[in-house]
């Protein structure tokens, strides 16, 4: 019995520790979800939960309404980067995930506090369009206005920021490591840059005898509907009515694959785009952008 007190009063002194730092975050019209002050000035949240062109506000733990503007946004890890005056909240104690096994003890948590605990069950989710390693997988409920807020070890240091957006099937958290690296773009650049080709597609679904002859897996692909002339695709010759299959090795089912492959570190590499043109496999070399910003 003395164990078990032990542990839960670990726990609770975990919640307590790691509340100080969590905020609601008003980006939508219903419920608002949870945000986490990561380091002085910057919330992340879940980018779902924010919409775009609307006005964004928070509420810290004493009650104050804070004003807040998104700074950077990652559509393919699910994670929004606010600004806003939160210096006089602490920022949250974040853990080195490289030490999460699977097993460990974790926390989600959101505003109020409110907590629901549950273990790692996954460090890698596979099958999704994030990339590998930086979405963790948890057994744990994420209630509604859960998302954005912390995944927190049993010492109240964040290892995560929770998210029903990345999976219809898994309770998942995505990497502290992952998100730092996106808070440090912001920091360095003042943004996430969106990375792009200039082409707008559709899914189309692929004739099995035309998969059979080239021996393709995946049944879908997306044909290239309009393309920027002074794009990056346009520029390495991508036209309308090419199928795209692949980026880099990375099958292209639905135009959502697009986004998840082209993130954020891809602007200004040189990618690999697998497509069909009149049924016949070519492979054009193309240099990522950056999206043009709004004017």
């Amino acid at each position: 019995m003395t164990a078990v007190m032990e542990l839960s009063d670990a726990l609770a002194g975990a919640v307590a520790r790691a509340s100080g730092s969590v905020l609601a975050v008003h980006g939508r019209r219903r419920l608002p979800s949870t945000g986490v002050h990561w380091r002085a000035g910057l919330v992340v949240t879940a980018n779902h939960t924010v919409e775009p062109d609307r006005e964004v506000t928070l509420t810290a733990p004493d009650g104050r309404t804070l004003s807040a503007r998104v700074a950077g946004r990652d559509p393919g890890l699910d994670i929004a980067v606010l600004r806003a005056e939160v210096e006089s909240m602490p920022a949250a104690d974040v853990a080195d995930d490289g030490e999460l096994r699977v097993g460990h003890l974790v926390l989600a948590l959101g505003v109020g506090p409110r907590a629901s605990a549950g273990i790692i069950s996954a460090l890698d989710v596979r099958g999704g369009r994030q990339p590998a390693g930086e979405v963790l997988a948890v057994d744990l409920t994420l209630y509604p206005g859960f998302s954005g807020g912390p995944l927190i070890d049993v010492r109240g240091r964040v290892v995560g920021i929770t998210t029903s957006g990345v999976s219809r099937h898994l309770q998942c958290a995505i990497r502290a490591g992952a998100v730092g690296r996106l808070v440090e773009q912001v920091v360095r650049g003042g943004r996430i840059p969106r990375a792009y080709l200039g082409v707008g597609t559709q899914a189309v679904e692929l004739p099995e005898p035309l998969r059979d002859r080239l021996s393709l897996a995946q049944r879908t692909a997306v044909i290239v509907l309009n393309i920027r002339s002074d794009g990056p695709a346009g520029a390495a010759g991508v036209v309308i009515g090419d199928l795209i299959v692949a980026i880099d090795g990375h099958a292209i089912t639905e135009p959502e694959d697009l986004v998840a492959v082209l993130r954020p570190d891809r602007v200004g590499q040189v990618v690999a785009v697998s497509i069909l043109r009149g049924g016949e496999p070519r492979e054009l070399r193309v240099t990522v952008g950056e999206r043009p910003q709004r004017a």
